[in-house]
């Protein structure tokens, strides 16, 4: 029993009987796929619903119990652990509830709890409210289901075209119902459920809240009892009741009442309706398929009981409690009997048969005409249901066709009863008393019937005698499938042209009601034509007899005859308007008689005209009856108001011709019906003007006036003439517009009226007109421009056109604008008291124009006031929407924007008053100043407040909108429609709001806080924690459907674009800063949005919504790129994973546990099964992907015959604008104006005969225009969806943790990606547009793709050379690189900006092949023949491969590569230029470099040089312009570096005068500017750092060129020699420099390598015959470089070198020890490079020590004096030997602490594992920025960082090892030579001697004493000590044969050692 005892929080009374009525609509009315196995089960589920129709369950004490004990021990609920206690308050109120529905408590309680969860759908509503809603919603549904289930059935009468499986089923599950008593049931209910009774009983116990849930708790249950009598209708319309069914549907009948006005209800309606189908026989007579069928299941043929007994109980004399209604079932009875009579099977009925006139005579005499009219005509519902009409229709033909002889008696005695008339007026006796108005009656329902025809179906043909057969093309049943229309072979029509014929024999006393019938008849455009064609061929019969008398009375003739004969009578009385008796007409001219058949003809002819246009043309052309001026004669007479409101509704009716339109304004003019024009003496008004204000004011009647509307309105729809009244006033339109402004509309509120609907009526009259008007004006420049017309001889001002009047009033706060908004207040005041009054319809219509007419003067204010400032007029307006912000006199309040948004809360009512409200609200949300003040507005009253929101959540959750086309012209589906747009302009304003500045309305509305910050909201679920249901709320409901279900996001397929502008407002609040936290923790947490709609891209639907669809993933992308990195950075490991997964898996992806917390493990283990080696993935990114369309059709180019292409394309391009989202379209409306105005403006007749060719040509111009726009719209998605995509791709790489993706699956999903897109863009038909997307991604795959291999290879994932290269294998890498360079020839000549991204991509691509850094362990390398016979690796196997395929491609990328790098955009061209270089380093057969040559890129490049030379030398001012030159000349320098690099590219640069270009060039002498200057900013590289970046580039290639050029020596050492010269000064200052920084020490370097190769005495000789004199000068440079050389070097090797290095320390103490690291290195090049001097110059000079030159004085002293105490000496003298000395003992020194430091570096690299971490942090330390940057990252990425550092490390020792061993081995020879020639050859001379031959040997040599020579070696011999010999020969020990290199250390150290020993000679 507990089980049974739990509570279904969604009430068991309400959540399922909802979900029923939702299957059975989606099977039977929407059809959606797969629901007959849905709807079986719902049926069987809830049977016993149906069978115990609106049985409520039970009572009982356990229930009580146990809901009361609810509050102590709790009570379980479905679907919850446990059990959950509950309020008192809520019990009591379960309790209460129970009782007031008398229902179970349970379920009462249940009902509780469903309404709190629904209570934040109904604002300001109690939960207890709530529930007496949901409990009638549930009563609702299961009728409605029911009536559904019905209608879907299989019958005689509609059908819904469905599949015979459901019909069945339905059937099936009907009958059994129907069975068990259905009908019964109905009826009971429908007698029991009473909304008075139920509202007294709610009243009772307060269960009813405020105006709206009044209207809404009496609206279900109006509808519940309809629906249940719909139920029985469309069951006896398809199918009989039986006997016992059919008598108690009679008996139902019986007590049924009219409403107070006579008519029946709608649900009465229902059942009458219901029984006349049952006695239905009709269909006998149609010949449809099933016909025996149905005859069969037909007891009225086949039982003769139910005959017999329906025949009893309608005759039996028991009076109904309406007579007219039991007289309208006789009278269906007696027509059945007389079909039956007919029919084979009524033989057996006979008796019955007999009785049919019997029958019909009882109906007579009941009335049953009159009530047909006044009881059934009556209700408002009839013309809502077209079997209904069809049913009436059917009784009375069948009346007057198979009664012919009933209607023949009632003609004799209308006869009768018109002499008796006759007879009693003549004698002016009583009338008689037994006057029967039968025919009377019959002719009036005829024509009222007839009148409205809601459904187009215009059954009325079939009383007219078809002389031609009419094709049928609207007989659509509205029951979506075919109506079973009578065959028209059954004429009524006889009978109407019986009576017609009989002319002047018709009684008078009918007259009226002939013409009334007649006017129903001729309702519709066929039928219009035949009663044209009647009265014309009544007339035509007669001889045109002055009195008509013999003509008959029923013809054009004989009415224009006496509308003539009227107009001339009352003419001779037309008063003179000064006359006082014109207050007083007399009425002497027309009877009341008169007057009524006078109306009726005008109505008659206003029908016909109205319909028919052959008809008004054909009248009003007419030369005798001229109707149009004798209608406006008449209406100058003195005739009462009512028929000249007839009168101006038939001109009206003319009007509708443009033809008639414009000489109806002349004829108007003229008669001056409105008095334009006042007589010179005239001291009052006359016309109309005086019949509204004294007429019709005091008779509080106003039909002159609104008929006076309706003309004004037809015509201005017509035609506005601009020259009316010329001549006579200023001509226009001014007057007409004035008189409705100021004496209709303004004083409108203030009139009294006798029928109150009539005030709304006028209202709505003249603002219809005010609304054509304005919605038909554009602004022109000449309407600002006061033109003059020429009147009676004087200038006066023109009239502007009426819509500019008009503007003019809006914008200005005018009595009209102020009256529009208070009708808007008036009209919101009205609908919120949910009340019927009279003239509700009018007054909705009136609210709907103002709110038009406020929003076309917001639409057109912005060009209206833009001329008007260009115009400079004196013209004074305001922004409407300033005025908007006004205060409203009747509240006092600025409450006018509040008033309109106030509509919005009425948009079940009146979604077009929504539509518009919304429309103008968006406009005034354009304005920011605005937004804030509109938030305070909205938000200043808390309930006003809170009702606004409810308005803009309400018509967001419009269920009913629907995406439909422009064209809908059923009311239901544009009414879905305008429920749609108004959604669509609430999103809009919505987007734009968030764009403003806080707070704006869009915040509010989305539910944020706008009083605090925004970031600081805290989004719930709708009412948790009071939170009410915003509009975010109601974008999220809208997505969220169907995402449950496989088909996904119901919104994206029904309504593509809403759906893209929900997704845009999503992806707004998630991209702005403020609400991006709130959001997405809310759509993270309680949504889990982007995952349940990720898992349905892509989203597929049909072409024409193609863009839509494509916006929609785009925005959903973006939101979802955000969401990855948001959760990336904040370390949500599992939701970035979760999304991860979903994007990467090609499984159907499960949903996760609820919260995400499954295992680590199988998330990743997922990845990388769908990633599996090899296997092509194809996750949602590619699937995605694949569904953009990259091709486009593009529309094909004008064929133009009349107009001129060109112009016609600037005219285009004039008409182009930026729209909302930022594409550029086309206005097809100005560009259509634009165009006709230009077909207008031709000339001449052969311009008119062409203009058909002319508009046919314009037509397909204008559906140029609108495909282009389409394209442009389609590639504008596409590019936005690519770069969505793109990004969502990006940050998927980048932001995601790396671990996520393990490297081999990430390589894989990133060459899966590449080769799709590349496909995709490579197809022929992929759109150029598209491209630079495209390439942008390509670009940043490849570098992941680099990356990833690079750093799957650090860590060590060993090479093997069998598989291939990392877990991408080769042939995957071959096939990017053969698209990546299809990618750039399909380019062509074009796109080079794209080009540099695939440039981009190839140089990563190309990184892939290169070799890692690897440690220098200085161990000995295998033997030379063991390296040449060693396997290739994988590096340099995908080289080769590399190569071997860009090859393949020949000349054609040969020549694009080496194009871009000669010219174009600078970012092109330094990525070209790179390719060039990576090329031509793996280029082993030189192929490349051959082409570069033999082509003359080379030269070109080389000779560009000389053109940069300008640009690089402004670089160097203080403030540079841009640094773009430098970057391009490094790249250039670059790749000539590069082709230097092989002997074979030196010789050509050489030839190619590249020193001499470069001689030219003047920026490399700038640098003492450089040094003057400072820069303080520490962005832009300082002027000297940018000089080195100009100068170090140089000296790299002249280096390099030297180093090549090793045959050819001597020319280029030569050409270089040149350069130094040329630059010597710039040489000198470098070569001197005081602060040897960083830069200073590269510089040396290079600059200290070149000239040791050139500067030599041997290079002058090469240069050819050189004049002595220069000769001399070159010889001199030479010296100076020798001294200043050899000055530095004293510098470098002696005390500076220390301080040098502290400097460096302090300097940058972060990066300290690789700076070091860079000096120490630079510091011992410069040294080795200035020893190799000395060793080239020693051996240059001779082979033997005694002839060569000395550079090193014989001093054995230490240096360390000498640069403290002589700095001036130290740069004349020539430096010591004891500095070389010097030299080598701190190189050795420095040699043994290298190495050292190498070999515990090495150790470290072999056990970086068991490092401990202080020690791996140090070694990060330099390589990662930023303080703390070493905790942030993983401890793999420290490793790897650690790993870095220490190859670096040991690299750099090994540099220096080789430069410090260099450095001794040149040490030694010098010292050797040197000593050599001191010690054995030196002749020391005598001090005094100053003359010495040994004074030309190179250094002042000139006083080398004995003494100096002995100090010389005894200083050697102790500085060359033991020691120092032992250590040098450990060096060698150490490095050179380790190197298997061979040095001479050894040797040299013996033979210093044997001459240091040498005794003295």
């Amino acid at each position: 029993m507990a089980a049974q005892m739990a509570v279904n929080s969604g009430a068991s009374l309400w959540g399922p009987l909802k979900e029923l009525w939702e299957t059975v609509d989606g099977a039977v009315l929407r059809r959606q796929p797969e629901s007959v196995h849905l709807l079986d089960l719902q049926l069987k589920k809830h049977k016993p619903n149906f069978l115990s129709l609106y049985k409520n369950p039970p009572k009982s004490a356990e229930q009580r119990e146990k809901v009361r004990k609810a509050s102590t021990e709790g009570i379980a609920i479905q679907g919850q652990q446990g059990s959950r206690l509950l309020p008192e308050q809520l019990l009591s109120e379960a309790f209460i509830l129970s009782d007031l529905f008398d229902i179970g408590e349970l379920a009462a309680l249940e009902l509780l709890l469903a309404g709190e969860q629904q209570q934040p759908h109904f604002p300001g509503l109690t939960r207890g409210l709530v529930a007496v809603l949901l409990y009638w919603d549930g009563k609702l549904c299961v009728a409605n289901a029911l009536r559904t289930l019905i209608q879907s059935r299989h019958g005689k009468t509609f059908t819904l075209d469905l599949s015979g499986e459901l019909v069945a089923l339905t059937t099936r599950f009907t009958d059994e119902l129907m069975i068990q008593g259905l009908t019964k049931r109905i009826l009971t209910l429908v007698s029991e459920i009473n909304v008075t009774h139920e509202f007294e009983r709610l009243q009772k116990e307060r269960g009813l809240g405020n105006e709206k849930h009044r209207k809404e708790v009496s609206d279900l249950i109006k509808e519940s009892r309809q629906a249940l009598a719909d139920s029985l209708f469309s069951w006896t319309c398809q199918s009989p009741l039986s006997k016992d069914d059919t008598l108690a549907l009679i008996g139902h009948l019986e007590t049924v009442t009219a409403q107070a006005d006579g008519s029946l209800d709608s649900v009465s309606l229902a059942l009458v309706m219901a029984l006349l189908y049952c006695l239905d026989v009709s269909f006998v007579e149609q010949g449809t398929e099933d016909r025996e069928d149905l005859i069969q299941t037909l007891p009225l043929l086949t039982d003769r009981q139910y005959v017999a007994a329906v025949h009893s109980r309608l005759m039996d004399g028991q009076p109904w409690k309406l007579p007219g209604l039991q007289a309208v079932c006789r009278l269906a009875w007696a027509l059945s009997l007389r079909v039956l009579s007919q029919l084979p099977q009524g033989c057996a009925l006979v008796e019955f048969t007999e009785a049919d006139e019997a029958v019909a005579d009882q109906a007579l005499l009941g009335d049953v005409f009159l009530f047909m009219k006044e009881g059934i005509l009556g209700c408002e519902s009839l013309a809502q249901e077209e079997f209904y009409i069809r049913r009436l229709h059917s009784l009375i033909t069948d009346f007057l066709a198979l009664m012919p002889m009933k209607v023949k008696q009632l003609r004799n005695r209308a006869d009768e009863d018109a002499r008796l008339v006759h007879m009693s007026l003549q004698m002016d006796s009583e009338l008689p008393s037994s006057l029967r108005k039968d025919l009377d009656h019959l002719m009036v329902l005829i024509g009222e019937f007839y009148s409205k025809d809601s459904f187009g179906l215009e059954l009325g043909l079939e009383f007219w005698c078809h002389t031609e057969s009419l094709q049928h093309t609207s007989l659509h049943g509205s029951y979506l499938g075919m109506a079973l229309q009578r065959p028209p072979h059954k004429q009524v029509g006889a009978q109407v042209k019986r009576w017609g014929n009989m002319g002047d024999l018709l009684p008078s006393t009918l007259y009226v009601s002939y013409l009334r019938m007649l006017k129903g008849l001729a309702n519709g455009p066929q039928c219009s034509h035949y009663a044209f064609s009647l009265l014309k061929t009544n007339g035509a019969t007669h001889s045109d007899n002055i009195q008509g008398v013999s003509g008959s009375p029923v013809s054009w003739e004989h009415f224009f005859h006496s509308l003539m004969l009227y107009h001339e009578n009352l003419r001779r009385d037309f008063p003179n308007p000064d006359a006082s008796q014109y207050r007083h007409p007399s009425l002497r001219g027309i009877t009341q008689r008169e007057l009524e058949g006078l109306t009726s003809f005008l109505q008659l002819l206003t029908t016909i005209i109205t319909w028919s246009e052959n008809a008004r043309l054909a009248l009003c052309e007419h030369p005798q009856w001229t109707p149009v001026v004798v209608m406006l004669g008449l209406l100058q007479c003195s005739v009462p108001p009512v028929l000249k409101a007839e009168l101006l509704h038939c001109l009206a009716a003319f009007g509708k011709s443009p033809e008639v339109a414009a000489s109806l304004w002349q004829s108007l003019e003229y008669t001056q019906i409105l008095q334009t024009v006042r007589a010179p003496g005239q001291r009052q008004a006359a016309g109309i003007e005086v019949e509204l204000n004294e007429i019709e004011s005091s008779s509080e009647e106003y039909p002159l006036t609104r008929g006076f509307c309706h003309l004004i309105s037809t015509l201005v729809e017509s035609s506005l003439p601009v020259n009316l009244g010329a001549g006579l006033r200023v001509p226009g339109f001014q007057p007409y517009l004035s008189f409705l402004r100021d004496s209709v509309f303004l004083p409108f509120p203030t009139r009294a009226y006798r029928r109150p609907a009539e005030k709304w009526e006028v209202a709505d009259g003249v603002l219809e007109v005010f609304h054509k008007l304005l919605r038909e004006y554009e602004p022109q420049p000449s309407d600002f421009v006061q033109e003059v017309v020429e009147l009676q001889g004087e200038q006066v001002a023109a009239h502007k056109p009426p819509g500019h009047s008009i503007m003019f009033h809006l914008l200005n706060d005018s009595p009209m604008l102020a009256l529009c908004l208070s009708l808007l207040e008036e009209g919101v005041r009205q609908l919120d008291t949910y009340a019927p009054f009279p003239g509700k319809k009018h007054l909705e219509s009136a609210v709907l124009r103002c709110l038009c007419l406020l929003d076309l003067a917001l639409q057109k204010e912005v060009v209206f006031m833009d001329l008007l400032r260009e115009s400079q007029a004196s013209m004074l307006v305001s922004p409407l929407e300033q005025l908007l912000q006004g205060v409203s006199p009747q509240t006092r309040r600025a409450d006018h924007i509040v008033n309109i948004a106030r509509y919005l809360y009425h948009s079940s009512s009146n979604p077009e008053a929504a539509f518009q409200s919304a429309k103008i609200l968006r406009r005034i949300a354009n304005y920011p100043n605005i937004q804030t003040r509109l938030v305070g507005d909205f938000t200043h009253d808390q309930s006003v407040s809170e009702k606004l929101m409810a308005g803009f959540v309400e018509c967001l959750d419009s269920e009913e909108a629907e995406e439909g086309t422009e064209n809908d012209s059923d009311s239901q589906n544009k009414v879905a429609r305008i429920r749609h747009e108004t959604q669509i302009h609430m999103l809009n304003l919505l987007i734009t709001s968030l764009d403003m500045k806080t707070p704006n309305l869009a915040l509010y509305l989305l539910g944020y806080e706008v009083k605090k910050p925004v970031s600081s909201t805290n989004l719930q679920d709708p009412g948790v924690l009071g939170c009410p249901r915003s509009c975010l709320h109601a974008i999220l409901s809208l997505l969220q459907r169907g995402t449950e279900k496989r088909s996904g996001p119901v919104l994206t397929q029904q309504a593509p674009h809403l759906a893209e502008l929900c997704y845009q407002v999503i992806y707004q609040l998630c991209a702005c800063p403020d609400t991006s936290g709130p959001t997405m923790r809310y759509l993270r947490t309680s949504q889990d949005f982007l995952f349940s709609h990720l898992q349905h891209l892509p989203f597929i639907l049909p072409s024409e919504f193609s863009i839509a669809a494509l916006s929609q993933m785009s925005w959903l992308m973006k939101t979802a790129a955000i969401e990855l990195r948001v959760t990336s950075l904040n370390r949500q490991r599992s939701h970035t994973q979760r999304l991860v997964s979903l994007l990467l898996d090609d499984q159907p992806h499960t949903q996760h546990t609820a919260d995400g917390e499954s295992g680590m493990e199988e998330e990743t283990r997922s990845v990388s099964a769908a990633c599996s080696f090899g296997i092509k993935t194809d996750g949602k990114l590619l699937s995605v992907l694949d569904a953009i369309d990259f091709s486009q059709d593009m529309p094909e180019l004008l064929q133009l015959d009349f107009f001129e292409r060109t112009q016609i394309e600037q005219v285009i391009s004039n008409c182009e604008h930026i729209n909302e989202q930022g594409h550029t379209v086309c206005n097809v409306k100005l560009l259509h104006r634009v165009l006709v105005a230009e077909v207008n403006a031709l000339q001449g007749m052969a311009a008119i005969g062409q203009r058909p060719l002319l508009m046919e040509e314009v037509n397909s111009i204008l559906q140029q225009v609108v495909e282009r726009n389409r394209v442009r719209q389609s590639l504008s998605a596409k590019r936005h969806a690519l770069r969505s995509w793109r990004s969502l791709v990006e940050t998927l790489l980048t932001a995601c943790p790396a671990d996520l993706i393990p490297a081999d699956d990430r390589q894989l999903i990133i060459r899966d990606l590449l080769l799709d897109m590349h496909e995709k863009v490579l197809s022929e038909e992929a759109a150029g547009e598209l491209m630079p997307i495209v390439a942008g991604a390509v670009f940043t795959l490849t570098a992941h793709l680099s990356q990833s291999v690079l750093s799957e290879q650090q860590q060590g994932a060993g090479l093997e050379a069998s598989s291939g290269f990392a877990s991408i294998a080769n042939s995957a890498l071959h096939l990017i690189l053969r698209k990546l360079l299809d990618f750039i020839l399909s380019t062509g000549g074009g796109y080079q900006r794209l080009r540099a991204h695939l440039y981009g991509s190839l140089l990563y691509y190309l990184q892939i092949a290169q070799k890692p850094e690897e440690p220098d362990t200085l161990q000995t390398g295998k033997a030379m023949w063991e390296r040449l016979t060693a396997p290739e690796d994988g590096f340099s196997k995908l080289q080769r491969e590399n190569l071997a395929i860009i090859e393949s491609y020949g000349k054609a990328l040969m020549e694009v590569v080496c194009r871009d790098a000669c010219d174009g955009h600078e970012i092109s061209r330094m990525l070209a230029l790179a390719v060039l270089d990576r090329i031509l380093s793996i280029d082993r057969q030189n192929q490349w470099l051959v082409y570069v040559c033999n082509s003359g890129y080379l030269r070109s490049l080389v000779e560009s040089l000389r053109q940069d030379d300008a640009a690089l030398q402004s670089l160097l001012a203080p403030q540079p312009p841009l640094l773009k030159p430098l970057y391009i000349y490094e790249s250039k320098m670059a790749l000539l570096t590069r082709v230097a690099k092989t002997g074979q590219g030196a010789v050509e640069l050489l030839r190619c005068g590249l020193v001499a270009q470069l001689i030219e060039c003047q920026c490399s002498t700038w640098y003492l500017t450089a040094m003057m200057m400072r820069d303080p900013s520490g962005f832009i590289p300082s002027p000297m750092d940018r000089y080195r970046q100009i100068l170090l580039p140089t000296l790299r290639l002249f280096q390099v060129i030297l180093t090549s050029t090793t045959m050819n020596h001597q020319q280029g050492a030569a050409q270089v020699l040149q350069w130094l010269i040329v630059h010597a000064d710039t040489i000198q200052s470098l070569l001197r420099c005081q602060e040897l920084s960083m830069g200073a020490l590269q510089e040396l370097s290079l600059l200290t390598g070149i000239i040791s190769k050139t500067a030599l005495p041997g290079a002058l000789e090469t240069g050819g015959e050189v004049n002595s004199a220069v000769l001399m000068e070159f010889q001199g440079h030479i010296n100076r470089f020798q001294r200043l050389c050899l000055t530095l070097l004293g510098r470098l090797a002696g005390s500076e070198r220390e301080r040098l290095l502290k400097q460096a320390e302090i300097a940058a103490p972060g990066d300290s020890a690789e700076r070091r690291e860079e000096m120490e290195v630079a510091m011992q090049q410069v040294c080795a490079n200035i020893m190799e001097y000395c060793q080239t110059l020693l051996l240059q000079s001779s082979a033997q020590a005694q002839f060569s030159i000395c550079l090193f004085s014989p001093s054995g002293s230490e240096p360390a004096d000498l640069s403290s105490t002589l700095p001036s000496m130290a740069y004349s003298r020539a430096p010591s030997l004891g500095l070389v000395l010097y030299l080598l003992k701190n190189s050795t020194a420095d040699f043994f602490r290298f190495h050292q430091s190498h070999r515990q570096s090495l150790g470290k690299l072999q056990t970086l594992d068991q490092l401990p971490p202080e020690e791996l942090k140090e070694l990060c330390q330099g390589l990662v920025l930023g303080p703390g940057g070493v905790e942030k990252i993983s401890s793999v990425q420290r490793s790897l960082l650690a790993k870095r550092r220490l190859v670096q490390l040991i690299n750099n020792r090994a540099k220096l090892l080789s430069l410090c061993s260099y450095v001794i081995e040149t040490c030694l020879f010098v010292l050797w030579r040197h000593l050599e020639y001191y010690l054995l050859h030196c002749t020391p001379t005598d001090p005094k001697d100053s003359l010495m031959p040994g004074a030309s040997r190179g250094i002042s040599l000139s006083r080398v004493s004995r003494q100096d020579l002995d100090l010389l070696k005894s200083d050697m011999a102790v500085g060359f000590g033991e020691a120092l010999q032992r250590k040098l020969l450990e060096v060698e020990g150490l490095y050179s044969q380790v190197r298997s290199r061979y040095t001479f250390i050894q040797a040299l150290v013996r033979r210093i050692r044997g001459l240091l020993r040498q005794p003295k000679s």
